[in-house]
């Protein structure tokens, strides 16, 4: 099982953290990517087994102080931080001018 993060762009968002299977993670964040976006998520995907998936998913919410690790970060209605994750991988975040945010 892999824990996914939940970034909305809601003001009461709680960041919840799910686990999801390994063919489930595999729908939703293509192979070497950990970041994704909710709608690059259904415009790229097979919508019916992405809604099976989800709809599993959001069974599995595990208590922060009981999860072991961040495999992949999922934002909702925040398209703006697109500009700071052109590859869709935590690890090369920039800025919009380029350069390296760690």
């Amino acid at each position: 099982m892999k824990n996914i993060l939940i970034i909305d762009g809601a003001k009461n968002c709680v960041y919840d953290i799910f686990s999801a299977t390994e063919e489930e993670f595999a729908l939703i964040f293509p192979e070497g990517t950990d970041i994704a976006f909710s709608d690059e998520i259904f415009a790229t995907g097979d919508s019916p087994l992405l809604g099976i998936a989800f709809t599993n998913i959001w069974k599995r919410r595990i208590k922060k102080s009981e999860a072991q690790g961040i495999h992949g970060t999922i934002f909702y209605r925040l398209g703006e931080k697109k500009a700071y994750y052109p590859t869709r991988r935590d690890e090369d975040a920039i800025n919009p001018d380029g350069s390296r945010l760690r």
